[in-house]
This record gives C-alpha cells, sequence and structure tokens, in this order.
C-alpha cells in the first residue's frame, strides 16, 4: 500500500505511543512508526500486554498495528524514510552540574536532534513533543540546520496536554490542538502539514496556531496553573483542620463561581507525575535565568506547598498514631500518582513510604498496577515492605490504612471486613478524601480526612 505521508515518532512512552497509536488510527492513509532504543518496549508495543496501562489504548493499538502502525528499534531507517518526525524523547529534570534540580535535561532531546541530521537525505518536518524550555526549538535549528548536506528542516512545537489515565480519550477528544511555528513562508506551510493530520478527527476550532515561543510556554504554563490549584486548595485544607471548616464544602461553594470552576479543586496529599512539578521547577529556572526573581519565587512557592501537603499528611500519621509508628503495620491503598496508570514518577506515594519506612513502619502497599515500579521505586531502602494485589491481605493485621490512590476499586471495599481483620484501634488516613468518613467511624475506624474534622472514638 502506497502512503500518502510517512510519520516517524522517536520515543516509544507515555506521550509517543498512545500519540502515535490515535493517529494511526484516524490517519489509515499515514504511514506511522514508534522507533525507541529500548528493545524491550517496542517488544511489549507489538503484544496485548503493553508497557504503559492507559484505558482504551489497547483497543487502539489493536485496531492499526499491522496496518499502518509499526514499532521498531531501527532509528536510522525510520529517520530516513519519515517526512514528519515526531520527537518524544525523555527531557528529565537536570541532576547534575549548572540548573541541576530545576533546568531541563536535554542531552537525549541534543543526540536525537544529532542523529536526524546524520540519517536525513531530505527535508522534513520536526516536531517538538517532548515538554521544553520556552526558546529550545531556536536550538534544534541551529543543529539541524547547520548541516552539511544542505536539507532544509522545518521545527514546529506541538505540546501534549494528555493526562495519565484519561490520554486516549484526551487525543480522541482534545479540548485544544496546540500548534507552533516560525512565522515565515515555510514555516507557516510545515504547520499546515501537521494542522491537517490533527484536522482528520479533530474540529477546526480545537486547532490553536502560534509563533513557536507562544507554543512552548503555553505547555509549561498549563501545568503550572494546574499545579497551583492543587496547591492552593491543600493550603486551604491545612487551615480547615485547625479552625474546624470542611475543605470539601469549601471547594463546592468556591467551585460554584463559574470564574473558577470546580476541576482541580479536591484537597489532597498532592500532586505527582512526570510533568507537573519538572514543568514548574523548568518555569522557575527560566524565570531566574532571564532575572524574574519575582516570578520564580511565586512558581516555587507552589511546588514547596505540595511537599509541605506530603510531609503534614506523613506528620498526622506518626502523631495520630500516638507518636510511634515503630513496628506497626501501614496498609497503603495505593502507589500510583493518580489512579487509572501504573505510573509512580514523583508520585506523593514514594514520599509517604519512605518517611514511614524511616519511622521504623511496617509497610503493606496495595495498588491494581502500579507494584512492579513501586518495587523498583522502594528497592534498596531499609525496612519492612509488602507488595501485596489483594488489598485485604494488605490489610490484615494492620493498624491502619493510609489511602494514597484514588482508585475506583478503594471505595468499594468491604471495610467491615477490613476492619474485622486489622489490630485496634484501627485508623484511617484517607490522603484523597475519597471513602465514606461517617461510615468508617461507624464501623469503628478513627478516621482522619484532609481538609475535614477528624472522627474518633478516644475521649
Amino acid at each position: 500500500m502506497k502512503f500518502k505521508k510517512n510519520i516517524l515518532c522517536i520515543g516509544a512512552g507515555y506521550v509517543g505511543g498512545p500519540t502515535m497509536a490515535v493517529i494511526a488510527a484516524k490517519c489509515p492513509d499515514c504511514k506511522v512508526t514508534v522507533v525507541d532504543i529500548n528493545a524491550e518496549r517496542i517488544r511489549a508495543w507489538g503484544t496485548d500486554q503493553l508497557p504503559i496501562f492507559e484505558p482504551g489504548l489497547l483497543a487502539v493499538v489493536r485496531e492499526a498495528r499491522g496496518r499502518n502502525l509499526f514499532f521498531s528499534t531501527d532509528i536510522a531507517a525510520g529517520i530516513r524514510e519519515a517526512d514528519i518526525i515526531f520527537v518524544s524523547v525523555n527531557t528529565p529534570t537536570k541532576t547534575f552540574g549548572h540548573g541541576a534540580g530545576m533546568a531541563s535535561d536535554l542531552q537525549y532531546w541534543e543526540k536525537t536532534a544529532h542523529e536526524i541530521v546524520a540519517h536525513s537525505d531530505r527535508a522534513k518536518i520536526i516536531v517538538e513533543k517532548s515538554t521544553l524550555p520556552v526558546r529550545t526549538a531556536e536550538a534544534m535549528e541551529r543543529i539541524l540546520q547547520e548541516n552539511k548536506k544542505g536539507i532544509p528542516f522545518e521545527v514546529i512545537s506541538n505540546p501534549e496536554f494528555l493526562a495519565e489515565g484519561s490520554a486516549v480519550r484526551d487525543l480522541l477528544e482534545p479540548d485544544r490542538v496546540l500548534i507552533g511555528s516560525r512565522q515565515t513562508e515555510t514555516g507557516l506551510r510545515a504547520a499546515r502539514e501537521i494542522v491537517d493530520i490533527f484536522a482528520s478527527w479533530v474540529a477546526a476550532e480545537r486547532i490553536i496556531t502560534t509563533n513557536l515561543w507562544s507554543a512552548e510556554l503555553s505547555k509549561l504554563v498549563a501545568n503550572a496553573f494546574l499545579a497551583q490549584r492543587i496547591s492552593s486548595i491543600n493550603a486551604v485544607s491545612a487551615l480547615c483542620e485547625k479552625t474546624g471548616a470542611d475543605v470539601g464544602e469549601i471547594s463546592f461553594a468556591v467551585g460554584s463561581d463559574s470564574r473558577i470552576g470546580r476541576r482541580f479543586l479536591n484537597a489532597s496529599i498532592g500532586f505527582g507525575g512526570s510533568c507537573f512539578k519538572k514543568d514548574i521547577l523548568n518555569l522557575v529556572y527560566i524565570s531566574r535565568s532571564y532575572g524574574l526573581n519575582e516570578v520564580a519565587d511565586y512558581w516555587e512557592a507552589v511546588v514547596r506547598m505540595n511537599e509541605y501537603q506530603q510531609e503534614r499528611f506523613v506528620q498526622t500519621i506518626i502523631r495520630e498514631m500516638f507518636h510511634t509508628v515503630v513496628g506497626k503495620k501501614i496498609a497503603m491503598l495505593g502507589f500510583a500518582f493518580k489512579a487509572d496508570t501504573g505510573d509512580t514518577r514523583e508520585s506523593p506515594g514514594i514520599h509517604v513510604a519512605r518517611k514511614l519506612l524511616e519511622e521504623q513502619a511496617v509497610l503493606a502497599i496495595t495498588d491494581p498496577q502500579a507494584l512492579d515500579n513501586a518495587r523498583r521505586d522502594l528497592a534498596g531502602l531499609a525496612g519492612a515492605v509488602e507488595f501485596e494485589p489483594d488489598p485485604y491481605r494488605a490489610a490484615a493485621d494492620a493498624q491502619a490504612l493510609a489511602v494514597v490512590t484514588e482508585w475506583e476499586a478503594f471505595k468499594k471495599l468491604d471495610y467491615e471486613k477490613i476492619f474485622a481483620s486489622m489490630r485496634k484501634p484501627a485508623f484511617v488516613f484517607d490522603g484523597r478524601n475519597i471513602l465514606d468518613h461517617r461510615k468508617l467511624f461507624e464501623i469503628g475506624f478513627n478516621v482522619f480526612p484532609l481538609g475535614k474534622p477528624s472522627l474518633t472514638h478516644f475521649a
């Protein structure tokens, strides 16, 4: 079959894999190839045991796989064949040198740019899909344009706005698709080619075109705004616990204002994932590099509040369990950073588990999708940790339950059965406010929500 376009994605992770699967499903006249240096990950994409968990993803992959969706480790061949190359490689926060802890580590992105030059023999459109600092496209342009072959490249910014756990729905029914380009004749022409891909299934009014720098910065700002809302309501939850107010009632009242809205106003033990903290710290670093220290301080406070909320949750557990958790079994319900994903990157569960282990607690961790990642995250730490897929077995002989992830399954557990199997007095620390606290109290639990009055049987 002769395809209209050959599309390549370098990077088969949480962004590249699902995005290309949907493009292939919706654009059957385009050949879509996903390449990665990780051979095991590529192998898994060819099976029904995909390397990432996303509701609905397997059905989309099955629809296009072998027809116009292909997975390979041959990066050089993919580059040679491609007309359009999406770059979706990892851009983690630097852990070394200047900017460590805040700036993006662009080594994988730069190596990819050099690979594209080395294996290209004709003009191509390069699409930034990885989250990158603003003005990064300028550096990529320099690498690409200083090739000795005289090959012209156009760089487009097409940031992803996917929420893990709903990535397929976000791709099929996006709030917006953002495409940034140079405002030149060739840049605008390249942008139109990317617009045409998404126009196969996305309404025209949801496709936004901007200049390169606006697109790059929009991604960082979008995540910063969402994280800011979470940190804001979490700051309020601490005040609620001191004053007797109920953060749930406040969230409902405040969110009823149409100017504010209700999303991202649920108190919790904080945000996690690969994007929020990384992107905010990137924004902080960029602001400081331009001398905008007040701007940097403002955004950095969002991260500090998130860390404070996680620490506050741990300290509540220790304080309410009579100021010691030494030798006490605590069942952690959840470890993924959010429901409907197995991803544990920057999960609050990591901080909670490490701190409780430092206090010599005994942990039993249960999660529907994240236990393998949890084992890796906690490998080498001193202390007793059990990884148990069955929440009832995890809770047996425990003295406390700590809700870390808002899995729907945790709402449906038989808590009378769980209570009967636990040591007494039994505690529930609901870090997501997803359980029926009054019912738990009536069963016999001592219940400690976030931002709400506690319910205890102590005199």
